[in-house]
């Protein structure tokens, strides 16, 4: 498909067919890359998505551990080296 660039405002864009929004996903934030001269949209994620599923996930794997439990791990670097 064919589009032109059109100026708004001060700026330039296209106008996208809705058909074509509507498949592709996007709403109404976008991500524009510039990958080897083509311009690329791409719907915005949200950066925490699926965050809180990796939380509840984490809280029920039973590999989570207080840092108390490390402090055997210190060598003798730690005992003579280090300065508090």
């Amino acid at each position: 498909m064919k589009a032109r660039i059109v100026k708004i405002g001060n700026s330039q864009g296209i106008r996208i067919p809705k058909p074509m929004l509507e498949e592709s996903g996007i709403g109404e934030a976008v991500d524009l890359v510039l990958e080897k001269n083509q311009i690329v949209i791409r719907p915005s994620k949200d950066i925490r998505e699926g965050w809180e599923d990796e939380f509840i996930a984490g809280g029920t794997s039973n590999t989570d551990r207080l840092l108390e439990e490390y402090q055997m791990l210190q060598n003798q670097w730690d005992e003579e080296e280090w300065q508090w």
